[in-house]
């Protein structure tokens, strides 16, 4: 599978020049994301990667998380291009499982370029000093934690892809293959989702076939990990992002919701 041409890819690269009408920023990014989205929606996960790494070689990064489920989008990742930059969320308050897991699993998949991104000391002394901020305003703290690391380093490239499904959650039921995304500065780029249709199953049989390590966690009933001091574990039954800021009305991170002036909200949550 090939795109039919470059001008969907040049579209999608929109920086805000000026020279555009304004809105017509906005409405290119949005065409030329559901235009590929119509394009890869049927297309296996390993084709949508391919299609993304090889469009956007030197342009794109794969953002994970090393959680219960990443082992599948990293190992795909790593047949295709294992250089591919692996942004990777250290908030400072991940489990110490997590942190091993990250190292035992890059080294395991050959990946070398896993940039570990960390909040900017100067936000954590102003206004998480005691680092608990998750006590008082979890969407502050994954502000300083998550969006704004991210969306710093984001900077530096196009596009991106995440690992997210639409079987994790009712408010993923609806994610797209291929999605428009809006950092704060309001610079537009495409987002993949390669995992985005494939089930429960058929994750867990790929993990089989490629004798994938599991996150130590999931034995302990976290089928979705995020930091310590908002996950909790899961029951059976409910959906595996439950026991994420459990007990509150919270339930994604921010990093793939609207920033201001952003397009429109983004289907899907966290990482």
């Amino acid at each position: 599978m090939a795109f039919e041409s470059d001008t969907l890819l040049r579209e999608a690269s929109i920086e805000g020049s000026g020279v555009q009408p304004a809105g017509a920023e906005h409405s290119s990014l949005e065409a030329a994301a559901a235009a590929l989205n119509a394009r890869l929606y049927d297309a296996s996960p390993e084709a949508v990667l391919a299609e993304a790494l090889s469009a956007y070689r030197g342009r794109i990064a794969l953002v994970s998380s090393f959680g219960s489920e990443s082992a599948v989008l990293l190992h795909m990742m790593a047949a295709i291009d294992p250089a591919t930059p692996v942004l990777f969320l250290d908030t400072g308050q991940l489990f110490g499982q997590t942190l091993d897991y990250r190292k035992a699993l890059a080294k395991r998949l050959g990946l070398t370029d896993v940039r570990d991104l960390r909040p900017v000391y100067g936000d954590l002394a102003i206004q998480d000093p005691k680092a608990d901020l998750w006590r008082r305003d979890t969407e502050a703290c994954c502000q300083i934690r998550k969006v704004a690391p991210l969306d710093l380093a984001l900077g530096a490239f196009d596009a991106w892809i995440t690992g997210r499904k639409r079987f994790q959650s009712s408010t993923r039921a609806r994610l797209p293959i291929v999605e428009a995304s809006r950092d704060a500065q309001g610079r537009g780029r495409l987002k993949f989702n390669p995992l985005a249709a494939l089930s429960r199953e058929q994750l867990d049989a790929y993990t089989a076939a490629h004798d994938l390590p599991a996150h130590p966690l999931t034995a302990f009933g976290y089928p979705s990990v995020g930091c310590w001091p908002c996950t909790k574990p899961v029951e059976t039954g409910q959906d595996i992002r439950s026991g994420r800021w459990a007990g509150s009305e919270k339930t994604e991170c921010g990093i793939h919701t609207a920033r201001p002036g952003a397009l429109g909200e983004d289907v899907g949550g966290g990482i």
